[in-house]
């Protein structure tokens, strides 16, 4: 397989369906995690094999929930050893949930959600949800190989900041695949639901990849209805919309208020590593200065 590989189109099906399920499980990790900030105990986490809850404590147990897309299943571990799975197949949204349901319950892992999903336009509930019933093992091999690709270049791209910084991890309601870092001021309070105004409590400059709205995803048509990579300060200093931001073919979307990398850009250049860490590196740098961040406290130049 190509590092950076084709995201199909034909993969929308299987993207509506395999956001749904991820929202499922995410859902579950909000009713079980701790509250970290920043909603940081929710995000899944990505691993060897796919990606995963953090450990959620269930009374004196504690248990996580993994996509595994090498083997497709789904993995329910337990710290006392026993481990459940289900097989990632196609089958509709409403029977995953009550799979997912009744093998917990069977694993005294009782968990009560709110069945609806979120982030998305026109919601329906989990339980009633029979349209979205793909499963493209291939499609999701080249989607979690994409997201592996990122995650290296993200977390390279982060290191020399020393300051709070996010995890690189993956928000199952938006379905983007995201690392932040923070200047330590407080910003401005926001407008909107209250995980909104946790994430954006304190300044923040951003970076992620998202496979982007369109006919036939969750979101619909939309402002970016193709694979993309995006970058965006929160708040947006003055003049951010007007920086100079590489490589070629990054823009900036007024409408989303972010700069917008096209996922086929970063795969046409020569060098797709290094396009991706101008982009990074040059959006963060110009924002950063904007914003008058100290970067000579939240930056470590070279390593010793």
């Amino acid at each position: 397989m190509d590092r950076w590989p084709d995201l199909p189109r034909a993969w929308v099906d299987t993207y509506a369906t395999l956001h749904l399920w991820t929202q499922i499980v995410g859902k579950i990790a909000l009713a079980q995690a701790p509250p970290l900030n920043h909603c940081w105990s929710v995000a899944l986490q990505l691993t060897a094999r796919g990606l995963t809850t953090r450990p959620l404590p269930h009374g004196e147990r504690t248990f996580t929930i993994e996509f595994d897309f090498a083997a497709h299943q789904l993995m329910i571990t337990m710290s006392d050893g026993v481990q459940r799975s289900l097989p990632l197949a196609s089958r509709s949204v409403a029977t995953f949930y009550g799979e997912v349901m009744t093998l917990l319950e069977e694993m005294k892992l009782p968990v009560r959600i709110w069945d609806v999903p979120v982030e998305v336009p026109n919601p329906v509930r989990f339980t009633e949800d029979t349209v979205h019933a793909t499963y493209d093992p291939a499609h999701v091999e080249t989607f979690w190989h994409i997201l592996v690709q990122c995650e290296r270049i993200f977390s390279r791209a982060r290191c020399p900041f020393i300051g709070k910084a996010s995890p690189v991890h993956f928000f199952w309601g938006s379905f983007d695949l995201a690392v932040t870092r923070f200047s330590g001021r407080p910003a401005p309070p926001r407008e909107g639901p209250a995980f909104m105004r946790d994430a954006y409590s304190h300044e923040v400059i951003s970076h992620g990849f998202w496979p982007g709205s369109g006919r036939g995803t969750l979101f619909g048509d939309g402002p970016v209805n193709e694979p993309a990579f995006y970058a965006y300060a929160v708040p947006a200093p003055p003049g951010f919309e007007q920086i100079h931001v590489e490589p070629a073919g990054a823009f900036y979307h007024r409408e989303l208020g972010e700069f917008i990398l096209p996922y086929r850009a970063v795969r046409g250049t020569s060098d797709p590593d290094q396009a991706l860490l101008t982009f990074i590196d040059s959006t963060y740098t110009h924002a950063a200065d904007l914003a008058a961040w100290d970067r000579a406290s939240l930056e470590r130049h070279a390593f010793t």
